[in-house]
């Protein structure tokens, strides 16, 4: 396959999943004493979600 660059930075369908991938498997580590109020409170929103569909897919 060819390997053009394309005017204006335009991705295809392809190169933006591979890009997607890449993203998915970056380590994002939680730093605790960095975190804010709101940090916190999506962490807890986020888990408590986390939970809830848990429970829909064993239930």
């Amino acid at each position: 396959m060819a390997n053009r660059q394309r005017p204006g930075e335009i991705l295809t369908k392809t190169e933006k999943m591979k890009r997607l991938q890449s993203a998915k498997n970056e380590d994002v580590e939680f730093s605790a004493e960095l975190a804010d109020h709101e940090d916190i409170e999506a962490l807890r929103r986020s888990e408590a979600a986390d939970r809830r569909q848990g429970r829909e897919i064993h239930d």
